[in-house]
């Protein structure tokens, strides 16, 4: 009973609280964090510990499959160069100066323990990215790279966290058994990842009832990551192998009712889950100091260290990786502003996969390889508060500061335009190839149909004083469906309809009107 209670008050908090962030325009990730911290010091409220296993077996699974089923796969190779370098260079240069600057900070501190602490803090969050990258206004070629990266670099960091904690455990590790580990990491993931791509592809072609459907999509990233940990693979790269293959085939695969409803489970879960991960962050907080035991002098040493290193060697390594490569004869890429890659070095949130992370350490023994398990967390978890409420915060003004260009949304009508010019050349051909027999005037409605979704992407290009006609038609339209929905409730509250045919008619009135605002761009 008590585990229901808790799980119905964080669902609930998540819920007040985003729609509080909306309100007050802050980023919800954020405000979720910080009333977490506070309510970790509220008397009544429970102790909630955060399992590791929860995180990178429960909640990460759903959330990368989520991100990597979104992403572009065109846009994802184009920028696989930054991608990689970011989550594979980025991470292991992070984790190397952390661990050597804690070592040189904390007397005692083993070098090994100092590594497993660099290698939790080094990657950016898939969710913390995910979550607040496209809420900023980035422009998509930089939330591509971020979210890319966010994909990518917990591989990298679970792999270099692994062999730290054997060293720290007296183990002997070769740099043999470190680069299989890495190769069976990543050709292991990436196998497994498209065999389970292959074979849940195969299922949704077959599958033609949405409820089936939604229930395969998600299950299908515990299918993935599964497999590939219990082969000592990568788990997260399976993820992400499988989720991009299958977003990339996503329209071939499944019907267009099950396309709509899967994105709403999907968005749904994104939502709940996310909140639930960043409030569960700050209600650490308390547990988290209470086991602190080392001078005060030496915890505000090693968190600044710690935290001015990881931010430092961003910006650093994000700068070096822009400019001095194209100082390379055989690159001929153009050289991008200084904003670009300002804005990336300080998007490096980090999130709850740090803090699990950080928590799988060992349990300190006697005089055992981790007597400082309890700094390491706390580190970890000043590293997630410095930069997902310092830099989450100051993102926006920072993009402000830095003029990043935006995208040009009259770039992109022009382009919807000419690609609708096209469609419905083909949809008119078709539609003459079988129309056959068909009663004239259905023939002539369809025509009208295709003409009035192709005039709507040019309207967008023009800016008139006047309501344009699509946008008339949609106000309306919702104007006549709102009648037409009072005119059936009254008929069932009169008796006159029962219950299931006001389900069907409200649920058809419903479609038609989220297609009225999808088309306008609403949420």
């Amino acid at each position: 009973m008590a585990e229901i209670v808790i799980i119905v008050g964080l669902v609930a908090t998540v819920t007040a609280v985003s729609a509080m962030a909306r309100r007050l325009g802050i980023l919800a990730p954020i405000l979720l964090v910080l009333v977490g911290i506070v309510a970790s010091y509220i008397p009544g409220v429970p102790s909630i510990q955060l399992h590791p296993d929860l995180v990178l077996m429960g909640f990460l699974p759903l959330l990368l499959y989520a991100a990597a089923i979104e992403t572009s796969v065109p846009a994802f190779r184009l920028e696989l160069r930054a991608i990689l370098l970011l989550s594979v260079g980025l991470v292991l240069v992070t984790a190397i100066c952390v661990g050597v600057i804690l070592h040189e900070v904390v007397p005692g501190l083993p070098l090994s323990a100092a590594f497993a602490l660099g290698a939790v803090v080094a990657p950016p969050d898939a969710v913390a990215a995910t979550a607040i990258a496209r809420r900023v206004g980035l422009p998509r070629r930089m939330v591509t790279i971020l979210e890319g990266e966010s994909l990518v670099n917990d591989a990298t960091a679970l792999v270099t966290l692994r062999v730290a904690v054997a060293a720290a455990l007296g183990e002997t590790v070769t740099a043999t058994e470190i680069a299989f580990d890495a190769l069976l990491a990543v050709v292991g993931g990436i196998g497994i990842g498209l065999v389970v791509a292959w074979g849940v592809a195969q299922m949704h072609r077959r599958i033609t009832d949405p409820l089936i459907g939604n229930a395969v999509s998600l299950l299908t990233p515990f299918v993935a990551y599964l497999p590939a940990e219990l082969i000592d693979s990568s788990g997260v790269v399976a993820v992400v192998v499988c989720g991009l293959y299958l977003g990339h085939h996503w329209s071939s695969l499944t019907s267009a009712t099950s396309r709509l409803q899967m994105s709403a489970v999907w968005q749904m879960t994104r939502f709940l889950l996310e909140g639930v991960v960043f409030l569960l962050v700050g209600l650490q907080l308390r547990e988290i100091i209470s086991n602190l035991t080392i001078p005060t002098s030496t915890l505000i040493s090693a968190t600044a260290a710690v935290v001015g290193t990881v931010l430092v060697v961003r910006f650093v390594v994000v700068y070096s990786a822009t400019y001095l490569m194209r100082l390379v004869p055989w690159k001929q890429d153009s050289v991008p502003p200084l904003s670009i890659p300002t804005v990336i070095g300080w998007a490096g949130m980090r999130g709850v996969v740090t803090l699990a992370a950080a928590f799988t350490l060992p349990v300190a023994e006697a005089d055992g390889p981790f007597p400082y398990r309890s700094l390491l967390i706390w580190l970890a978890f000043a590293v997630i508060a410095a930069t997902l409420v310092l830099q989450g915060s100051t993102l926006p003004t920072v993009i402000r500061w830095a003029k990043v260009p935006p995208d040009d949304p009259r770039q992109d009508a022009l382009a919807e335009a000419v690609i609708q010019h096209e469609a419905r050349q083909a949809a008119l051909l078709r539609l003459d190839e079988v129309a056959g027999d068909a009663p004239t005037v259905v023939v002539e409605q369809l025509r009208q149909a295709v003409e009035k979704q192709a005039n709507h992407a040019w309207e967008r290009l023009g800016r008139p004083r006047q309501e344009n006609p699509s946008n008339a038609y949609r106000r309306l339209r919702r104007e006549m469906l709102q009648a037409e929905r009072e005119v059936f409730l009254r008929a069932h509250a009169q008796g006159r309809i029962p219950e299931s045919v006001l389900h069907r008619v409200q649920r058809e009135m419903d479609l038609r009107e989220a297609l009225l605002y999808r088309e306008e761009g609403e949420r």
